[in-house]
């Protein structure tokens, strides 16, 4: 007998459900909540409400991926899934937009010339065999009842359910045949979870239903605070995601990576545990073999090689050499130093620059961003730079001035901690 959730889920993607019955559907899922059993039932159903890549038995094992909740600055996955295969794991990660404050991964690897985010699972599979790892889009017959469901819950306000969030994130990674997920929850003032309560009663979900599902879940909370990196913006952040394949990388960025990637190696049991993993993907990034392979799967994706031949032909490329494109830095009014930035006040004027979406239609421009100067624990003087705002209108005083008023400046020094909280 087939149950009422599959009923359900059912009734979404064949359209006998109107959006009305969906709404009301999801209305009491977000009001009344799902137990552990249901949560994974319901994400079964929307895993299966379409095609679940499947692997050769050989290397099925080996086939890792890494989410994230989203954060200001977070240009984790693009160096992460070369550093992955380099240390030869599989990553066949689909990602996707951004809408908020910030572009999502997908947006940021648009900013290169000619990088398709569509592949047709035939071609997924084959760069997962050469190459290792892909940044793909979701496709229409992957999770297409998360398609649905997703839409919406986005225009009736049911988007903050647990329940809801496990089976949207879970039900498109399970379909891409993952063995093994690392999920990454942010909290913090700029994240989707404010308070690590709430972040941890996330995170047991995400574990119980992964698990269920048969797929090994880990769960990483970090901080999200401050911007991760120095970079804000799709254009400029794909640049230092290429500085941090490079072993140039920012230290907090780069732990993320490390830490990150450890755990997928562990999971795939290509080493013993994740400090030793953690070890191999720090050696990817600073011997080239992360960069090679981040070449590798851009190229398989449509960019031009050459583009990576010379500093100049990559910010030429990434059109951040425009004639069009302003920079303004704002400047520190006393000295001290720096103790906090606020992520989402640098994001959202970002995004109101045109770095960032508040419709799904909306276009983005990739170039638009800010470079922050002095991070925490950076020492400043009096009228040194903060941050410098890439744009192409005018600045008004009141951005200059929340820009300023962004960073906190103190007369001790406050040392960076670690982005990690915990590891579930």
């Amino acid at each position: 007998m087939t149950s009422e959730i599959q009923q359900a889920v059912d009734g979404i993607v064949d359209g006998s459900l109107n959006d009305k019955q969906v709404e009301d559907w999801l209305r009491n899922v977000f009001e009344n909540g799902l137990s552990d059993a249901q949560t994974v039932e319901l994400t079964h159903a929307m895993v299966h409400s379409g095609i679940v890549l499947n692997w050769p038995k050989e290397w099925a094992h080996l086939v890792v991926d890494k989410h994230s909740t989203g954060g200001v600055g977070d240009k984790v996955s693009l160096p992460l899934a070369p550093a992955v295969a380099a240390c030869g794991a599989k990553v066949p990660m689909i990602s996707g937009r951004g809408l908020g404050h910030t572009g999502g991964t997908l947006d940021k690897l648009e900013s290169i010339p000619g990088y398709k985010v569509s592949r047709s699972n035939d071609e997924l599979r084959a760069q997962i065999e050469k190459h290792g790892c892909a940044i793909v889009g979701q496709t229409s017959d992957i999770a297409p009842a998360d398609k649905r469901m997703y839409a919406i819950r986005d225009v009736t306000g049911l988007i903050a359910s647990v329940p809801l969030v496990t089976g949207s994130i879970l039900s498109k990674k399970a379909a891409a045949g993952l063995s093994a997920l690392v999920m990454d929850i942010k909290v913090g003032s700029a994240a989707f979870m404010k308070n690590e309560a709430d972040a941890r009663e996330l995170a047991a979900s995400m574990t119980t239903t992964g698990e269920g599902l048969g797929m090994d879940t880990t769960v990483t909370l970090t901080e999200m605070n401050s911007p991760i990196g120095f970079a804000i913006g799709n254009a400029l952040e794909v640049l230092e995601s290429i500085e941090t394949l490079r072993g140039n990388g920012p230290a907090d960025l780069e732990e993320l990576v490390c830490i990150q990637g450890g755990i997928m190696l562990t999971a795939a049991g290509i080493c013993d545990d994740r400090d030793e993993g953690a070890h191999m993907i720090h050696d990817s990034l600073h011997d080239g073999t992360a960069m090679k392979k981040f070449v590798d799967m851009c190229v398989s994706q449509g960019v031009d090689k050459d583009i990576f031949d010379s500093e100049k032909s990559l910010l030429k490329a990434l059109g951040l050499l425009s004639t069009t494109l302003q920079t303004t830095e704002v400047y520190a009014s006393e000295e001290g130093y720096v103790c906090d930035i606020n992520a989402l006040t640098l994001a959202k004027i970002s995004s109101d620059l045109g770095a960032g979406r508040k419709h799904i239609d909306d276009l983005l421009d990739m170039q638009v961003g800010m470079i922050i100067d002095a991070h925490i624990g950076t020492p400043v003087e009096q009228g040194e730079p903060l941050v410098t705002i890439y744009h192409r209108t005018d600045l008004t005083n009141q951005q200059k001035e929340k820009l300023l008023n962004a960073f906190t400046l103190s007369e001790t020094l406050t040392e960076p901690t670690s982005r990690i909280i915990d590891i579930l």
